[in-house]
């Protein structure tokens, strides 16, 4: 009987250590994961730095939002900092008017739609011809290209203002038109490189078997080429919208009041309400106008945001086949 208990003894405590470590291996792979990055601490780790960088980024917006929304007592009283005591909408009335939106959006939104729909088409037809033809010079031609893009746009303004004021262009939406429609835009140095990156990627096989079915040079290029070419054409939308939307250099320098975007009234727009009456709101008498910049700034961007939101599937995707993450 003595032998029977010490075997039974030992089997129970070879099925414990064996369940142990089964339970062992369970919690380990539950915690660390069979790869680095399967288990809850990796998780954990990465839901932390991921939340971290998204309030670096948010913050301000955050800050935006919720100053636009407080009353004067609020601004003043040092111990709010987000949640107000109550909500003013007054602000966002005052830099409506401020900024005098309607006319500004228009502006503003001439002068990203137009120009971005421009520096597509003439950059794609740029990158199509230094990736895909051969003709003498193509090398030196991509150097000036690159050249255009390492210049600061500072050491050009002048020469540019002298040709646009004897052109009669300086307070138009000419001044930016025209060069984008010439591929001489906002980056359109940048855009012509995306353009060529992206259709130096592209089998030549297409090509051929479109030529052997007669195809042209420009039909190749309108029919065949442009149409794969929809992700850099997105991308290189999205960013030229965004840039010229956000522009303020050069519409200091080359516009004034009478085709003002956005950016320029926001410059100015302390100015106007310290001595102006909006239908009421005596802005002399509210020396603070820190709630009301902050709603006319949450009123420009709020477009580009929207323009994002529809469009973040397809942007995500197609940065992803230009290559711009390599």
């Amino acid at each position: 009987m003595s032998e029977i208990s010490r075997l039974w003894t030992e089997t129970k405590a070879g099925v414990r250590r064996i369940w142990v470590g089964q339970e062992a291996q369970k919690f380990k792979r539950l915690t660390i994961g069979q790869n680095l990055n399967d288990g809850l601490v990796a998780k954990a780790i990465i839901i932390m730095m991921l939340s971290s960088i998204a309030y670096l980024y948010l913050q301000p917006l955050l800050y935006m939002v919720t100053t636009m929304i407080k009353p004067l007592a609020d601004l003043i009283d040092p111990t709010i900092k987000w949640i107000p005591r109550s909500v003013d909408w007054s602000n966002l009335k005052k830099a409506w008017f401020g900024l005098e939106y309607p006319e500004a959006f228009r502006n503003t939104l001439v002068i990203a739609l137009f120009c971005s729909v421009f520096q597509v088409g003439v950059c794609a037809i740029t990158g199509y011809a230094l990736a895909r033809l051969r003709f003498y010079g193509k090398n030196v031609a991509f150097f000036l290209v690159l050249l255009t893009f390492l210049v600061p746009p500072q050491i050009t303004i002048i020469p540019l203002y002298t040709i646009y004021a004897q052109l009669g262009w300086l307070n138009t939406p000419f001044v930016f038109l025209i060069p984008a429609l010439f591929g001489q835009g906002l980056r359109s140095a940048l855009f012509i490189i995306i353009f060529r990156q992206f259709f130096s990627t592209l089998p030549k096989a297409l090509e051929e078997a479109a030529k052997v079915d007669g195809a042209t040079g420009f039909y190749l290029f309108a029919r065949i080429m442009l149409p794969l070419a929809r992700p850099a054409a997105l991308v290189v939308f999205l960013f030229s919208f965004i840039w010229y939307w956000n522009m303020h250099y050069e519409p200091t320098m080359f516009l004034n009041n009478d085709f003002t975007p956005l950016s320029i009234k926001l410059q100015n727009l302390e100015t106007v309400l310290l001595g102006r009456n909006f239908e009421g709101l005596i802005t002399t008498q509210n020396p603070i106008t820190e709630g009301t910049k902050m709603a006319g700034a949450f009123m420009i961007i709020l477009p580009p945001l929207l323009v994002y939101m529809v469009a973040q599937r397809w942007f995500v995707e197609s940065i992803d086949r230009t290559g711009l993450v390599e």
